[in-house]
This record gives structure tokens, C-alpha cells and sequence, in this order.
């Protein structure tokens, strides 16, 4: 699988790793069964991003995602961060092999799922903006759906219906 320079530096030397203590949003999405688990952890300061982590259990193309997504909305005013779209991310870095699409959707919805939970514990839950892939959102132990990708065993169906 070819995958563009870019995408390899933000692999090999991926930034904003880790978690922030006292998170002021936090968000997960993924399932186990795809083998793809994005966590992000922000902080926010004057209605933007001052400071993002992330923590990535999944293949290269989705640490690279992750890293790339940090980088892309540190800084930005929330509004404008959960603007950053799947095609955005895989834009900035150089392109992703058709079946590591799914990939770059985690990475902007663990980002959308962190600013969501920022915004519903700040009392603002009308700015909650949907997820591009809402199935994907980790909001209790009983969620079973994933991205619909078959890699790893994976199997389920993208519309969330496991049976």
C-alpha cells in the first residue's frame, strides 16, 4: 500500500500525542471490532482550541489522522474547528488509499465528539454539531457499530445493525 510522504511523517512522528489532564472536552469514537479507537482530549480558552491530544489504537493511516487533525485545528475557534471535514484531512496529507478513507472520518469526529462534550457540559447544547459518521460516537458500553470497513475481522454493516 502506497501511502504519501506525508502521511508517513505524521506516522512515524506523530504530534499531540497523549492525554490532557482535566480535559475540558473529551471525545471517543471507533469500535474495538474494527481495530480503529480514536480518543481526543481538549482544552479550550477564549472559545478556542488552545491545546488537543489524542491517543489512537488503529493502523498508521489512523495515527497519521489523528496527528494531522491536531495540527489542522489547534488554535481555531471551535466553530471553525468542527468545520474540518474527512475530505479536509485527507487532503492535507496527500491523500489516503481509497480503503483507508474511513480512517480520516474517525479522526474528525473523535475532534467533532471532544467539542460536542465541551459544549454540553458548558450548558451550549444547541451548538452540537452531528458527526460524520454518527454510529461511531462511544457514548456507552452497548454501542456495537462501526465504520462498515471488513479490515481486521470487522464485518458489521455501516448502517450500525450488527445482526
Amino acid at each position: 500500500m502506497n501511502y504519501s510522504d506525508k502521511v508517513m511523517e505524521h506516522f512515524m512522528n506523530p504530534r499531540n500525542v497523549g492525554e490532557l489532564v482535566n480535559p475540558d472536552g473529551i471525545g471517543q469514537v471507533g469500535n474495538i471490532n474494527c481495530g480503529d479507537i480514536m480518543r481526543m482530549t481538549i482544552r479550550v480558552e477564549n472559545n478556542s482550541i488552545a491545546d488537543i491530544r489524542f491517543k489512537t489504537f488503529g493502523c498508521g493511516a489512523a495515527i497519521a489522522v489523528s496527528s494531522m487533525v491536531t495540527e489542522m485545528v489547534l488554535g481555531k475557534p471551535l466553530e471553525e474547528a468542527v468545520c474540518v471535514g474527512r475530505d479536509d484531512v485527507a487532503e492535507a496529507l496527500g491523500g489516503l488509499p481509497a480503503k483507508k478513507l474511513h480512517c480520516s472520518n474517525l479522526g474528525t469526529d473523535a475532534l467533532k465528539a471532544a467539542v460536542n462534550d465541551y459544549w454540553r457540559r458548558a450548558g451550549r447544547p444547541e451548538k452540537v454539531v452531528a458527526l460524520e459518521d454518527e454510529h461511531l460516537e462511544q457514548g456507552s458500553e452497548e454501542t456495537s457499530a462501526c465504520c462498515g470497513s471488513n479490515e481486521r475481522g470487522c464485518g458489521q454493516p455501516s448502517n450500525g445493525d450488527p445482526s
